[in-house]
């Protein structure tokens, strides 16, 4: 049976699966990488919504940013100011000149799909939220710390940050970068769960009396998740939070359940 042909099987005949034992696992793993790209879509739209709501409220947080300069590393304002925390539907931005707050309070400050933003008295925190493992994929880490002693912000004023912000423009290669990213958290998650599905796809094989083995089992499994993985898909597009391993895991049991019926059966001695 041909790949695309065990590709249609995972959507409409289920019981052409049972050559899916059969594939080479490379291709197995490259079909594994193609749900994973389906199921990061969720987490790059929830991060492009709110990239949207940032450049609206980058432009509202523009007027409360004061003057300020960068001399020595440190920030300096033209008046005595005591710093201040404002909150907007996407940004919670700390102005701290003072030195008062530190890069804990900063990323204590994150909650939900908020960024927390602050600009230190020696340096800027920008904590980003997670959205499934996207953003430590593309940084690293969800927590970005800039120098005011280094390039280009040491030269920063109130006035050219309030034109940045102004003039803040997503790129248009974004959502295929945080797309491409996003792969990576995904694969990891079904990899992990289609391991423990596999797992018990096997025993209930051996259960049966089918003659498979535990990577024949996971290849087939892995094609099993396809309407799972759909599925999952499309509900955490409207519930972000909701967890899909529970999903994908059922209902690819459920439809590998089905597909065991066609291995070959384990011929027991009559004696």
């Amino acid at each position: 049976m041909t790949f695309r042909q065990l590709i249609k099987g995972s959507l409409f005949r289920f019981e052409d699966l049972k050559s899916a034992k059969d594939t080479p696992f490379w291709k197995s793993i490259v079909y594994l990488l193609g749900l994973s790209l389906l199921l990061a879509i969720p987490s790059v739209y929830q991060a492009l919504q709110v990239m949207n709501q940032l450049k609206a409220d980058s432009l509202e947080i523009a007027e409360k940013i004061p003057d300020f300069t960068i001399e020595n590393g440190q920030i300096h304002t033209d008046q005595p100011e005591k710093g201040f925390i404002y909150q907007t539907n996407s940004i919670i931005l700390t102005f701290d000149p003072a030195g008062k707050r530190s890069q804990q309070d900063v990323e204590k400050d994150l909650i939900g799909n908020y960024f927390s933003v602050g600009l230190l008295k020696d340096q800027a925190i920008v904590v980003l939220p997670d959205y499934g493992g996207v953003s430590s994929a593309m940084f690293g880490d969800n927590v970005l710390k800039f120098s005011y002693k280094q390039a280009p912000l040491k030269n920063m004023t109130g006035d050219n940050i309030r034109t940045g912000l102004e003039d803040l423009e997503m790129p248009v290669w974004t959502p295929l970068v945080m797309l491409l990213a996003g792969i990576y958290p995904s694969f990891i998650n079904l990899f992990i769960t289609l391991i423990f599905a596999g797992i018990a796809g096997m025993i209930v094989a051996k259960l049966r009396l089918r003659r498979v083995t535990f990577f024949e089992c996971f290849k087939t499994i892995i094609f099993c998740a396809t309407i799972p993985t759909i599925l999952a898909t499309i509900v955490l597009l409207f519930q972000p939070n909701f967890d899909s391993s529970i999903l994908i895991t059922l209902i690819s049991l459920f439809i590998f359940f089905q597909v065991i019926n066609h291995f070959p059966k384990i011929e027991l001695p009559t004696n």
